[in-house]
């Protein structure tokens, strides 16, 4: 499809990509109630769902994944949920293994190519609800997981009409770039901070596996998922990592309506994370390249915004 228009204008002040990426993170609320629901992973592990539901009853469901480190209670994801929930559609809010305030059984937890935890969690709401028509949203890390899971599979559930992808890091070796840069040094060091305090929590359950020294040689986001997320998810290194679980090599084969919303101003993102030829070449694939915004960071009027109407445009459009 052509590239999309972006029609995207904040206030004054957030046009700079930082602020409005740290007022997102940081700053912003969104109230909601939430209902949880943990399931039993094939594996033996859980993962916690956080429900919230339109006032009336209905066939719709908006299925929302997070980022690096985030939860099921972030604004990102509750802000979206709230505007589904008012346009008569429930949300739910998928925490992955060991982001739901409660650690994973297995030393294994998640990471940006893991597809099968959002199979399995379809498949669950596929057998225990009556949804015909389910949407996927993700923020980031979430968001290059569900291009990746589209793109990959030959088939997938009938009642997942349409998705939207948000801050997506589709070229995970050039993120990674990206983030070890001095420009995001911040953001660097808080993320590594919040994972290794997740190492720490796995070392006492695992010490045969992580032990003080392990831990003391990881000095940036690369060493980790050299140390911890290759070796704990069957991958020869972090390139490798980054490599197979990139979402743009996945793109092409996209066979339902998908919206990729990344702005020009997220310091996140390699200049191949704004995939033009791929949108061009394949009619279910939507790329819309704001100016501004940030990292996940659309702010718009009262609270709600941008990249959220948008998505509920998006799925009205394209699946009404």
């Amino acid at each position: 499809m052509p590239i999309v228009e972006s029609t995207y204008k904040p206030p004054l002040f957030f046009k700079k990509g930082f602020v409005s990426t740290v007022y997102s993170g940081l700053v912003r609320r969104v109230a909601i109630k939430q209902e949880r629901e943990r399931i039993t992973l094939i594996d033996g592990d859980f993962l916690d769902l956080d429900w919230s539901y339109s006032k009336q009853k209905t066939n719709k469901l908006v299925v929302l994944l997070h980022g690096l480190e985030g939860n099921g209670q972030r604004p990102y994801m509750t802000g979206t949920a709230k505007l589904f929930n008012e346009n008569n559609i429930d949300a739910v809010c998928i925490n992955f293994r060991g982001c739901s305030g409660e650690d994973n059984l297995k030393y294994r937890s998640y990471h940006s190519g893991d597809t099968e935890d959002l199979k399995n969690v379809l498949a669950h709401i596929n057998g225990t609800k009556s949804y015909s028509e389910i949407y996927l949203k993700g923020i980031s890390l979430g968001a290059n997981i569900i291009l990746k899971y589209l793109g990959e599979r030959n088939i997938i559930p009938e009642e997942v009409k349409a998705a939207i992808a948000v801050s997506v890091p589709c070229y995970l070796a050039g993120s990674a770039l990206q983030l070890h840069t001095f420009k995001n040094k911040l953001y660097h060091d808080r993320f590594l901070k919040h994972l290794l305090n997740r190492l720490k929590v796995k070392q006492k359950k695992f010490p045969d596996k992580l032990n003080d020294k392990t831990l003391e040689s990881i000095k940036t986001l690369t060493d980790f998922d050299n140390v911890y997320t290759a070796k704990a998810h069957d991958f020869e290194d972090a390139l490798d990592y980054y490599v197979r679980s990139s979402s743009l090599q996945f793109l092409p084969k996209i066979k339902i309506p998908t919206l990729i919303i990344n702005a020009l101003n997220d310091s996140f993102l390699s200049p191949e994370c704004y995939p033009v030829k791929e949108a061009k070449n394949n009619d279910n694939l939507y790329l819309e390249m704001p100016n501004y915004g940030g990292h996940a960071g659309f702010i718009d009027k009262k609270n709600v915004y941008y990249n959220e109407k948008r998505a509920l445009q998006f799925v009205k459009n394209k699946v009404s």
